[in-house]
């Protein structure tokens, strides 16, 4: 009988060496087989990935489902969203128990009509590993549909139309969308957008649902700069169609009325460098959210009949410590969602008597956020609220009497749960140059600052996305079993203020990463946590994150979660024809630069593992994955597992079915965090 104590032995990835040039340097690929998507000893390896991970986290089966089990009860499973009303209808969606998707309904004039489902996804979805559908667009009439669906999980989309007064879903499929679109006011005509090979949203053509032919369909728009991408969408007013042509650095709006499309879309301002806006149509004027002479942004309008430049005018001018993030507008009021020390605030505007106010949140640390505002005439305000102790919630503020009600808020049904059970704050670690860098802290009350708490510690770090700290049934599992969880605030991001971002991009770079380690090591010297008991988790651009600080501070971390990690940073912004690489290079930099090949190489996690000894490793990865190739953990994943020194655990899991966001059901998802979360505490509690 073979003994039970017989080691798993790990994978062994096969090495062909692949010599690559650039400026002069000669880089060794020894796993760059890896990329040849469906070959069969590619395959073969990640399954053999998955098993050797199957079989080493076996003994976590039992507390993975406790987890499961824990997440499940603090959910209320027959759910219902907010109604919102459009021309004459409510609209809402819900969750039965125990179903994995949304069921999308409305209801006519009133809330006490009969129900009409428009979509019962957990019937479409049957018979597919992912199923993914969200309503694009409905027409002015309320009678026809245009919804996506992707069934690979790699954000390629086809639309589809029904007819919501019949039942019948015409026999247009509009393939390779990146799922927008929008309906012209003659309730026929839908402008749809497309992607080119790399993925880059680049055309948007108009079809007419007189004509189930697409190609027929004409094309209205051509981005032809790899860098910029296309999206398309409909002023509040609904009266103006807006095509708007992005990269990170700069974008081009161009419109049309909606009761004119076989009209051609004019153009609002031509694109500039380092010009970045946005129109929304209000009343005879376009409003312009735009950076103009403004790092943090300013609120401009302009006539509808003069858009140059020199007709701008400011509506809220350039403030160097407040960014504006979004608007909302009404007939007789402006709302403004500002950010400020690294938290959003409203902003209430009221045109008539110019007077503005605040709306009191009264947490040290949450998130907020302009909700749906679909009334131009109303007076009230719907808004989302979180915190990292308050369950997801949703207002309705009166700007006339500043009250504010609550209208939904999450239900946790689980008799143990309390907000009040936990204690938030917000702390500021002193990075490498002197700055303060935000986080947002929760933990269960009682808490003893011995240096002996486990800890997760998470971050993203790039792209300018602010990571706000919001409430998470499943969080709570580790904060009653005594975690410390903290979310750093770390340059890259936008919470501080475009500067903020500016710091953490480019050849600034690093700042990322070395705030991140002074968030971990100031928590360690408040006595939060230690390095054995302290966990960090990224995902995407947050999963490179996690494989640079691997690199620079192993003995700070006991384990690391990569989730979809960008790793192979400068072989990746070296291909163009990947998804994205192209418009990247206004993030990371261009490596046929030498200044910023070398950059990009000094950090790249893939090019820097060296022997030396690592925390224990779990990384994940997604077989179809649009923004990060699944190779890219994998050959980091064999690389590791070659040169470190020690014997800590080092995992890939390969969702096989899945890309870059995971399980679309909504129980699988729940799954997916369960076995993250059963393999921190594992490595970093002595007592379950």
């Amino acid at each position: 009988m073979k003994p039970t104590n017989t080691p798993i032995l790990a994978p062994v990835a096969e090495k062909i060496p692949h010599v690559m040039s650039e400026h002069g340097v000669k880089r060794v690929d020894n796993y760059y087989w890896m990329n040849e998507r469906d070959s069969p000893k590619v395959i073969q390896y990640l399954n053999d990935e998955n098993s050797f991970t199957e079989q080493s986290t076996a003994d976590l089966k039992p507390l993975e489902e406790t987890l499961f089990q824990e997440f499940k009860k603090r959910i209320k499973e027959d759910d219902q969203s907010l109604p919102y009303k459009k021309n004459g209808y409510w609209y809402y969606s819900r969750h039965e128990t125990g179903k994995e998707y949304a069921i999308y309904c409305r209801k006519k004039g009133t809330l006490e009509a009969n129900e009409e489902i428009m979509f019962n996804v957990n019937e479409m979805a049957e018979g597919y590993a992912y199923y993914e559908m969200f309503i694009s667009a409905i027409s002015d009439d309320q009678n026809l549909v245009a919804f996506a669906v992707d069934t690979v999980s790699r954000r390629q989309y086809t639309i589809y139309i029904k007819n919501l007064t019949t039942g019948e879903i015409l026999p247009t499929e509009i393939k390779n969308t990146c799922g927008d679109a929008v309906w012209a006011a003659d309730n026929q005509t839908l402008f749809y957008t497309v992607k080119d090979k790399a993925l880059r949203v680049y055309k948007v053509f108009r079809h007419s649902i007189l004509d189930t032919n697409t190609k027929n369909d004409v094309l209205i728009f051509h981005e032809k700069n790899a860098r910029f991408s296309i999206d398309i969408d409909k002023s509040k007013s609904d009266k103006y169609l807006f095509i708007s042509t992005e990269s990170t650095l700069s974008s081009e709006v161009w419109y049309l009325e909606a009761d004119k499309p076989f009209d051609d879309f004019k153009l609002f301002h031509k694109r500039t460098p380092k010009l970045e806006y946005g129109i929304e149509h209000w009343g005879d004027y376009f409003l312009v959210l735009c950076n103009w002479n403004a790092p943090n942004f300013r609120l401009m309008k302009t006539p509808i009949n003069n858009t140059a430049k020199e007709h701008w005018q400011d509506v809220i001018p350039a403030n160097p410590e407040v960014k504006i993030e979004d608007i909302e507008i009404y007939n007789n009021f402006l709302v403004v969602e500002e950010r400020k020390q690294g938290l959003t605030f409203l902003r209430v505007i009221n045109i008539q008597t110019k007077e503005s106010h605040y709306i009191d949140f009264g947490e040290p640390t949450y998130a907020a956020g302009i909700g749906d505002n679909l009334d131009m005439q109303s007076d009230l305000l719907r808004f989302g609220y979180t915190s990292l102790t308050t369950p997801r919630s949703t207002f309705e503020y009166n700007m006339l009497t500043q009250e504010k009600k609550l209208l939904k808020q999450q239900e946790v049904p689980d008799a143990d749960f309390s907000p009040n059970n936990y204690e938030t704050l917000r702390l500021w670690a002193p990075a490498e140059d002197g700055k303060q860098v935000p986080m947002s802290i929760v933990y269960k009350k009682g808490l003893e600052l011995n240096g002996n708490n486990p800890t997760l510690l998470y971050a993203y770090g790039s792209y300018g996305y602010s990571m706000d700290p919001y409430f998470s049934v499943a969080r709570l599992s580790l904060l009653d079993r005594g975690f410390v969880y903290v979310l750093a605030h770390i340059r890259g991001g936008e919470e501080l203020g475009r500067e903020w971002y500016e710091d953490g991009k480019f050849l600034k770079k690093k700042n990322t990463f070395t705030d991140f380690i002074a968030c971990a090591e100031y928590i360690v010297q408040q006595k939060y946590t230690s390095p054995a008991k302290l966990a960090i988790m990224g995902g995407s651009a947050g999963g490179m994150l996690m494989g640079v600080v691997a690199n620079m501070r192993p003995d700070l971390f006991n384990v690391i979660v990569a989730e979809v990690p960008f790793v192979d940073v400068v072989t990746t912004m070296l291909d163009e024809s990947l998804p994205l690489t192209v418009g990247e290079y206004e993030e990371w930099g261009d490596p046929h630069d030498p200044q910023f090949f070398e950059y990009m190489l000094s950090y790249s996690p893939y090019d820097n593992v060296k022997a030396q000894h690592y925390p224990h490793l779990l990384v994940t990865s997604g077989y179809h994955d649009s923004q990060v190739q699944y190779w890219e953990p994998a050959k980091w994943v064999a690389k590791l597992r070659d040169m470190k020194t020690d014997h800590n655990t080092l995992l890939l899991k390969t969702e096989m079915d899945f890309g870059h966001g995971g399980a679309s059901g909504r129980f699988q998802q729940l799954k997916e965090t369960a076995f993250e979360y059963a393999f921190i505490i594992e490595k970093v509690m002595t007592t379950i």
